[in-house]
């Protein structure tokens, strides 16, 4: 995923539960937001997709649908959602595709043009930074009464698939309250809430609503503190019909490793759960002159500039931060940043990734950096882009003061504490927020 972007297992025995409605989880969820039912059990992992496959989609029986996916958005047995939900006669009527598009085929920055999906014959849209008024404008030409969106997250605020949501469903509320559903998935990360929160004035397409850096949430939840929490700031009615069919089997403090047989990659920089771990913290270095390893096999796991040396794994080594070691490393990006061009720098490794505070990791990341060698420097936008990313211009001030990574995380912890407060009524999950 780029900074310029606008941007968002077939269960057994859950036929009668689907078949029974949608029910509200909790009171203060009542009136914004259902969820389906699950049934409790093993630790195996149901997205809310194959739940719905297993109700034989009556979740969307007479309904005309518009899909909001990529190609994340599969069954247990990787078959794409809208493949599965065409071939058992679900009324398909459209497909938007993010970035990087519904079938994959774009790299980071781009999108496939409107066509006609050549497996299916539903009309895929261009929506990657599609605006509310353009999303509106999509669902009336398709003729849609309900909007689907089922994209694997990784819970970041920049790593923006869940602004694409935001953006729909303030679209479907602006179409005439049309239906949302999201076939939820779990959160790569786990369900920790880390780092600092958005503040008024640095809002972009990395970053459109007051959640942090790294929100602990999956996407069902977010919908639900978006409607409840944002949606009539925004200028619309907060959405009557937003529904979220739950994952099953996944807990807060489940993480990328013991979900790695299923991962696909949501973007072609995000190749593992083990970069979605790091990427929190490491993402940060997208605001540097430095490379954050796109063109190279280990994107925000490998990171360096042509002005660094074997100093910088030594200093963080010496921090002991766990759950992670840092090699000394040398590489040549094949594009983006430092194209052609011998860094130096660290590759990342994740030695319990339980125990990885990746927010902790850029952090110390950043100050040793800035502190070893004086030709560390922004990405040319004297610092835009770290206060876009971290959500303030606190992060770069601290940092060009010569603060420590110590204090700069203290920073962050009252704002941290209240927005973990603040989303636990929209929770669906059990297992640790913090």
């Amino acid at each position: 995923m780029t900074l310029s972007r606008r941007n968002v297992f077939q269960a057994a025995g859950v036929a009668a539960a689907t078949a029974a409605g949608l029910a509200a989880a909790t009171p203060a969820m009542a009136a914004h937001g259902s969820v389906l039912p699950s049934t409790p059990g093993g630790r195996r992992i149901r997205t809310g997709a194959d739940v719905a496959a297993a109700g034989k989609w009556r979740v969307f029986s007479g309904r005309k649908v518009g899909i909001i996916t990529n190609p994340t958005g599969v069954l247990e047995d990787f078959t794409s959602i809208v493949d599965a939900m065409v071939a058992a006669d679900v009324d398909v009527r459209a497909v938007f595709g993010p970035e990087h598009g519904f079938r994959g085929t774009a790299q980071a920055g781009e999108a496939e043009d409107t066509f006609t999906d050549p497996r299916t014959g539903v009309t895929v849209y261009d929506a990657y930074g599609a605006t509310v008024a353009k999303l509106t404008g999509f669902y009336a030409e398709s003729g849609v009464d309900t909007v689907v969106f089922d994209i694997r997250d990784v819970g970041v605020r920049f790593y923006t698939y869940i602004w694409t949501m935001w953006t729909a469903m303030q679209a479907a509320a602006q179409a005439g309250d049309l239906r949302f559903v999201v076939l939820d998935r779990p959160n790569p990360l786990g369900g920790r809430a880390r780092g600092p929160v958005l503040q008024p004035g640095f809002t972009s397409g990395v970053g459109l609503l007051e959640i942090a850096q790294q929100h602990g949430m999956t996407v069902g939840e977010l919908a639900l503190f978006f409607n409840a929490t944002f949606m009539e700031r925004a200028g619309q009615q907060r959405l009557s019909d937003l529904h979220v069919v739950k994952a099953e089997g996944w807990s807060r403090e489940m993480v990328g490793p013991q979900q790695a047989d299923r991962w696909i990659p949501p973007s072609p920089n995000m190749p593992t759960p083990q970069t979605a771990t790091l990427y929190p913290g490491t993402g940060m270095v997208e605001a540097t002159d430095w490379s954050e390893g796109r063109g190279t096999t280990r994107p925000f796991e490998l990171v360096g500039a042509p002005y660094m040396d074997h100093r910088l794994a030594a200093a963080l080594n010496a921090k002991g931060l766990p759950g992670v070691e840092f090699r000394e490393a040398y590489f040549t990006p094949t594009f983006s940043k430092n194209a052609g061009t011998v860094c130096a720098g660290v590759q990342i490794h994740i030695l319990d990734a339980e125990k990885v505070d990746a927010l902790q990791v850029g952090t110390h990341l950043l100050v040793e950096a800035r502190r070893i060698y004086p030709e560390f420097a922004w990405r040319g936008d004297g610092g835009r882009w770290i206060g876009l990313l971290t959500g303030s211009g606190r992060f770069q001030e601290q940092l060009e003061a010569g603060a420590s990574a110590e204090d700069i995380i203290a920073a962050w912890q009252p704002e941290l504490k209240k927005f973990v407060s603040d989303t636990r009524p929209y929770l669906l999950y059990g297992g640790p927020r913090r």
